[in-house]
């Protein structure tokens, strides 16, 4: 919703990963032992992935980073690489969300096997039930979506969010939206915010 809202290009370090796993490149292997058991990618490696994907385009252009970081060290990781090319961030932008609402949105989710577009039973269902509405590929349950292992990565993200929280907030980028409600209530929220700081055009 932001990518067509904004015209930016968001870089989602679940679906780089994604896209690495179902191509079985040696990348998507090492990440795949991770992420199955619902363990955190180490920092080093988040850093290099995304910030190669941070072209000098984009960094003029500007750019919506989803997921990333989730630790001080990522943070860190991304603060040296965007100084050396003089692009510091603006804000991080943290969604506040009750465990209830977490475990629902992300139980819901469905994947496609063959293209990796993402729908969700109830907030964005397919139009032909268990299909892909782009390319009729099957929809299937990511091992990282089911309740289980969703309560243990909340679990780890919360144990590490408060130091990253604190991170952003001594550095005066920190801002919280309340993540509850719809989608579009959530989108109201944070353009609200991006139009008050003058991020973008009211």
């Amino acid at each position: 919703m932001l990518e067509e809202r904004l015209g930016l290009v968001p870089l989602s370090t679940g679906e780089l990963f994604r896209q690495e796993i179902s191509r079985r490149s040696a990348l998507g292997r090492r990440v795949s032992r991770y992420v199955t058991q619902g363990l955190l990618v180490p920092d080093a490696l988040v850093v290099t992935v995304m910030t190669s994907r941070l072209t000098q385009a984009r960094l003029r252009r500007g750019m919506v980073l989803d997921g990333f970081p989730r630790t001080i060290g990522q943070a860190q990781g991304l603060d040296r690489f965007l100084e050396r090319r003089r692009r510091p961030l603006d804000a991080a932008v943290y969604l506040a969300c009750s465990s209830a609402v977490l475990i629902r949105r992300l139980g819901g989710r469905q994947v496609c096997r063959a293209c990796g577009a993402i729908y969700h039973v109830r907030n964005m269902p397919p139009k032909r039930r268990g299909l892909c509405d782009r390319c009729g590929g099957a929809l299937v349950v990511r091992q990282d979506d089911r309740a289980a292992t969703i309560r243990k990565r909340l679990e780890v993200d919360r144990g590490q969010a408060r130091p990253l929280l604190d991170y952003y907030a001594r550095k005066r980028r920190l801002h919280q939206l309340n993540g509850n409600g719809s989608s579009e209530q959530v989108l109201t929220r944070a353009m609200g915010l991006f139009q008050r700081q003058g991020w973008v055009k009211a």
